[in-house]
């Protein structure tokens, strides 16, 4: 039985400014009407597997919960990284949780944030890679190239091994990103595959060639995982050992030295969407060669990729552009050269500008709440509460809160009352006061909430009492 583990760590910093650091792409709906982690699940449903097990950090566990609630999908576990540490010791998290209940499933590891266009094609390799994996065999995917591509790492296959069937080779080697001379050559020899980071093999497997040439990594990894804590769904290791563990990934650590690695080849319509020009070449064209999503006007527009959020975008006379509206940020750039929004994105978080790390939208477990104006010593929110959930019980040195109820029906607990607040009604939250808002009822709760005083910032939330586990 496959036991799939979906790694949705990592910020898409390429894929500014729809993705941030607190909501990355993986979680976005970008390449269709799911997230890409949800499209990462979908797929996964003509094959027989068991729940999955989810990776991903402290910042993105609620918003993770929240999507599999959505999809009405079951997991094995949300394992926590304390800090990010790169494949090799993520991977090994995963397969110490696998082993914990006594069986040795085979691990399919995933990235969250993957597109696959033929999901057929992917099936089929899936079930061609099932043999060598549990035989012993490290099994990884190799894209097979549609162009000299030099964001890619890529993999050299050599013989094929016949006794696990028609599509299976032994590695001849692992290789880095090349330029573009060498990535034509890789091409025309037909001997290359580019490295997708897709993974399967027996969960002991994996940890005896870790322990075999990396003990320093599963060392830190299994001592982490025997310190873990257990929070309903979610793992939390040991923050200690992780944080003493090693950064590596696992093409490093494990594949380039095992002498039990195996390529699949695959034509499925692959992408890691690492950039905007790579959304562009996966997606669907119009007679000029635009890709245009949402409200959207072009005159003398081609070979672009134009996405509004919001707002209308009218162009005029591009070629060859990216142009991305969210609801606090543009994007305007050459298609050539998009793979150094990166750039922006890394001096925006140097400026501890908000606009690297959140969204106007931010959600949180109980639903989100949307900033739709702020000025001096004032703050409006859109608040969203879903059925039956409610916020924490906390109070604010440094503001007052106004609440009005657009629709539905709110219960506010505000020092000792505990009172209803139902459509066009409001109420007030003095400075210093305790108070919580819950939702008792069957739709989801809106309501307009005015924040005034001195300090507006979320980092003046005194928590008291929380269902989700974040007191202070």
């Amino acid at each position: 039985m496959i036991l799939p583990v979906v790694m949705a760590g990592g910020v898409g910093s390429r894929l500014w400014p729809l993705s941030r650091q607190h909501f990355p792409k993986q979680f976005l709906s970008i390449a269709s009407s799911n997230t890409m982690m949800q499209d990462t699940l979908l797929r996964l449903g003509n094959i027989e597997h068991t729940a999955p097990l989810f990776i991903c950090n402290e910042d993105h566990r609620f918003i993770v919960a929240e999507q599999l609630r959505e999809d009405r999908v079951s997991s094995t576990g949300i394992i926590l990284e304390p800090s990010g540490r790169n494949t090799a010791p993520a991977i090994a998290l995963a397969a110490l949780k696998a082993l914990d209940g006594g069986d040795d499933p085979v691990l399919l590891v995933l990235a969250a944030d993957h597109v696959i266009k033929d999901v057929p094609a992917f099936e089929t390799s899936l079930r061609q890679a099932m043999a060598p994996a549990e035989k012993g065999k490290l099994v990884t995917f190799g894209i097979l190239p549609s162009k000299p591509e030099t964001g890619y790492g890529y993999i050299k296959k050599s013989a094929l091994q016949p006794e696990f069937g028609e599509n299976v080779y032994s590695i001849w080697q692992f290789v880095e990103k090349p330029d573009v001379y060498a990535a034509q050559d890789y091409v025309d020899s037909g001997d290359y595959l580019w490295n997708s980071g897709m993974f399967m093999f027996k969960a002991s497997r994996y940890l005896a060639e870790l322990q075999k040439y990396r003990p320093d990594i599963y060392d830190a990894c299994e001592q982490a995982m025997l310190g873990a804590q257990t929070d309903a769904d979610f793992i939390r290791p040991s923050k200690v050992h992780f944080e003493a563990c090693p950064e590596d990934s696992i093409d490093y650590a494990v594949m380039e030295k095992t002498e039990d690695a195996v390529v699949v080849p695959v034509d499925c319509g692959w992408s890691d969407v690492g950039s905007w020009s790579s959304l562009w070449d996966i997606a669907e064209k119009d007679e000029s060669g635009n890709v245009l999503n949402g409200e959207v006007m072009t005159e003398g527009t081609t070979n672009s990729y134009i996405k509004s959020e919001s707002k209308l975008i009218a162009t005029v006379g591009l070629d060859n552009v990216v142009i991305v509206e969210s609801d606090d940020a543009i994007l305007v750039a050459d298609k050539d050269k998009v793979q150094d929004v990166k750039k922006i994105f890394n001096r925006l978080k140097a400026k501890n500008r908000s606009e690297a790390f959140v969204h106007r939208k931010v959600y949180r477990p109980w639903g989100y709440f949307d900033s739709i104006d702020n000025g001096e010593r004032f703050q409006v929110k859109r608040i969203f509460v879903d059925p039956g959930a409610q916020l924490s019980l906390q109070m604010h040195h440094h503001r007052a809160e106004h609440w009005v109820v657009v629709k539905g029906t709110a219960l506010v607990t505000r020092g000792d009352e505990t009172f209803l607040v139902t459509e066009n009604q409001s109420t007030y939250i003095p400075i210093g006061t305790q108070h919580r808002l819950a939702n008792p009822g069957s739709i989801p709760l809106e309501m307009i909430e005015v924040q005034s005083g001195s300090y507006l910032g979320e980092d003046d939330i005194v928590r008291l009492d929380d269902i989700y586990g974040r007191e202070e």
